[in-house]
């Protein structure tokens, strides 16, 4: 039987801003995808909010609209585009210039609508990205002052473009390794950390802080502690903003997330687990840096711990080694190659081995998944779901959790939350996959 009422949604009335931190391969592929998609040049495969099914009732009902259709999420002509970048290059250029999409056949016919995307002074500082340069930065060195202009930009951006919301993606670089402290654990500790230029405060910490403090969702695409912590997520349920993260889970760590959950359920063992990447972008290039590295490592590692749960099956997963490499090589630009090596073992014992070869596209694999979260994190805030926005665990290597759960990292645990919660929102039950109802005598 269905829920009796639905949660009240507000509707997805004029324009919606996507305002991307960095205007590198990931958003450029994004914003250019959505801008072909909308003249009919292309269709928006890899989007689950537009080309995805949500069954509705029992599987007789044969109910099962496209996930677009069912819930009021903005629509793709009502998109309009901003960014920050450290490189002055508008999308045209740096579209060309990360060399991901057909220059012929997806860049050229729309290069007048990508020019006019020029990217905001970003607020950036090479201490926590090691491995590039900014040009395109914005001025003085109080971290206050550099909020501020944030939010200035904001504010800004929704006036000029007529918006009547906002949201923010996080997509770029991975930042130095950060564990939270002292100045992490209260909203008073994080403003004064603030005032104080605390080190301990990145750039990223300051976009997520100012788009809070605009009431704008934020949805953190890297691996970064950004938002992850209590003080960002007590302004977050005070202010009424919708947060989430981290790491778009789009090669090697997806593949994981599909493979660890068949070996846990047919209860076969992992003695180890090797996984390197190759890659030559800009993200390669700044995770070649050990500090970077080192917060990207931190959220491909916690995959596995926690689907395999080796602290309930010591026998089968206790003693597994996991070893996760990135190997920066420019040749390869954003063609990423993911290899995995899996030694596993079976009945009385005998080991066996599974080779995975994931020759993906880093940015195809990652711009839908842009334009879901910022449509997502849309809705969230219309249908008053504040905070961390866990069932979206589904888009992030690293999902955040509240404090004291574990995060699921099951990609079909993770899909079955999404599309509970999406049916919990229009007021449609729950699906439980039991069908015992179709095997009992009356």
């Amino acid at each position: 039987m269905a829920q009796r009422t639905a949660r009240q949604v507000a509707p997805a009335q004029g324009k919606l801003g996507v305002l991307c931190v960095g205007l590198g391969a990931v958003a450029t592929t994004f914003i250019a995808g959505v801008e072909n998609v909308r003249r009919g040049a292309a269709r928006p495969i890899g989007s689950v909010t537009q080309m995805g099914t949500v069954r509705l009732g029992k599987r007789t009902d044969k109910r099962a609209p496209l996930i677009k259709d069912f819930i009021p999420l903005a629509a793709l002509e009502d998109l309009v585009f901003g960014a920050w970048d450290p490189m002055p290059d508008d999308a045209y250029a740096a579209a060309v210039h990360a060399g991901v999409l057909d220059r012929h056949e997806h860049i050229e016919p729309i290069a007048a609508f990508l020019k006019g995307i020029k990217p905001m002074p970003a607020v950036f500082d090479q201490n926590y990205v090691k491995r590039l340069e900014g040009k395109n930065v914005k001025p003085g060195t109080s971290k206050r002052e550099l909020a501020e202009a944030l939010r200035k930009d904001i504010r800004d951006f929704k006036a000029r473009n007529k918006c009547d919301r906002l949201v923010m993606v996080w997509c770029a670089s991975t930042e130095i390794f950060i564990s939270p402290g002292p100045a992490h654990w209260t909203l008073e500790a994080f403003e004064k950390a603030i005032d104080a230029n605390d080190p301990t405060v990145a750039p990223s910490m300051l976009y997520a802080y100012a788009a809070i403090m605009e009431k704008v969702p934020f949805a953190n695409g890297a691996p970064n502690l950004t938002c992850d912590f209590p003080a960002m997520e007590q302004l977050a349920k005070s202010k009424g903003v919708p947060i989430g993260g981290k790491d778009f889970k789009t090669g090697q760590t997806m593949v994981k997330t599909v493979l660890s959950p068949m070996f846990k359920a047919r209860m076969l063992g992992v003695a180890g687990w090797y996984s390197t990447n190759i890659l030559g972008n800009r993200d390669g290039e700044v995770l070649d840096d050990p500090e970077s590295f080192k917060t990207k490592e931190e959220s491909k590692l916690g995959v596995l711990e926690y689907i395999l749960q080796p602290q309930l099956y010591p026998e089968l997963y206790g003693k597994m080694y996991h070893k996760v490499r990135i190997n920066y090589y420019p040749p390869r630009g954003d063609n990423k190659e993911g290899w995995d090596n899996i030694d596993i073992f079976g009945w009385l014992g005998y080991p066996m081995q599974i080779k995975v070869d994931f020759l993906c596209r880093d940015s195809i694999l990652a711009a839908p998944l842009v334009l879901d979260l910022a449509l997502f994190f849309d809705l969230s805030q219309r249908a008053g779901l504040t905070g961390i926005q866990e069932w979206l665990s589904f888009y992030f290597k690293s999902p955040q959790v509240a404090p004291g759960l574990y995060p699921e990292h099951d990609l079909f645990i993770q899909q079955t939350k999404l599309k509970n919660t999406l049916r919990y929102l229009m007021g449609e039950s729950q699906i439980t996959h039991l069908g015992i109802e179709y095997y009992l005598e009356d």
